[in-house]
């Protein structure tokens, strides 16, 4: 799936100053009609997610830092799935996670006092945060990119740099047919229309994805523990994964750490 015209067949005459690289077509059903993306054969340099963003977009083609792991699963491997997804805009966000969270708001997950959140109900979603962006969104990707790519010593030492067709960063995924959350969302356009919410509230980017993990820059984060604590609880809906799994297991803990004043939120699912 593609929400704009896919000029990656004809890349190699574009134009388009790339270093070597390779088109992605495989799935997990077999090769796609078409490829899904392009991505490096190398590690990105700092200044390289500007330079494709810039000349990527009057192509509709949007960058993203990929990420083999420490397994080395490149985009090939990622068992790609675009016949299983529809398109984001098709879907409402608050609904989304209001699913999720009647499915997986259960006693696991501690309100901080002891009390469980299984009898919790959807909160609904966050209002913005009351403080204005001082930086614009794309420069604020860029920078994250520039400081991952910077440190070839990182975990994420080694991301690539890739071009996919999509008109906003928010629907990444679903160009590509992502599979990351497989076992939380078979269809990840419904995680997209979060992410499309999240860039209207947040100033959210898509800036790495990896074969289940995936990491934004927020140019607006919440500024205030009650912003923050209101968004956790979309973050679980979103990932439960991410409280679940990660002590101390607890979602104002969570809120406190790792959403207020955090201008990079991470997500991994099992």
């Amino acid at each position: 799936m593609a929400t704009l015209p896919n000029l990656l067949p004809s890349l190699a005459s574009s134009g388009l100053d790339l270093p070597p690289g390779s088109l992605v077509d495989a799935t997990l059903d077999g090769p796609w009609h078409e490829p899904l993306l392009w991505y490096a054969d190398g590690p990105a340099a700092p200044r390289d997610w500007t330079a494709l963003r810039t000349a990527g977009r009057r192509l509709g083609l949007l960058p993203v830092l990929v990420s083999g792991g420490s397994r080395g699963q490149w985009p090939e491997e990622w068992d790609l799935c675009p016949d299983a997804t529809t398109y984001p805009g098709d879907h409402d966000a608050d609904e989304v996670l209001a699913g999720y969270w009647a499915d997986d708001a259960d006693d696991e997950v501690g309100s901080g006092d002891g009390t469980e959140r299984s009898s919790d109900p959807w909160p609904g979603l966050a209002p913005a945060p009351a403080e204005e962006s001082g930086e614009d969104p794309d420069e604020a990707a860029a920078g994250l990119a520039g400081v991952i790519t910077a440190d070839p010593d990182s975990w994420l030492g080694g991301a690539r740099m890739a071009l996919v067709p999509a008109r906003r960063s928010a629907d990444i995924p679903a160009a590509i047919g992502w599979s990351g959350p497989v076992n939380h969302e078979n269809d990840v356009a419904r995680l997209c229309a979060v992410l499309r919410s999240w860039e209207d509230r947040y100033d959210v980017r898509v800036v790495v994805l990896g074969f289940d993990t995936m990491i934004v820059s927020v140019g607006r984060p919440p500024t205030t523990l009650a912003e923050a604590r209101a968004l956790a609880a979309e973050h679980y809906a979103f990932c439960p994964d991410n409280i679940d799994q990660s002590p101390p297991y607890d979602l104002d803990a969570y809120a406190e750490k790792h959403v207020l004043d955090q201008e990079v939120w991470s997500f991994w699912w099992d």
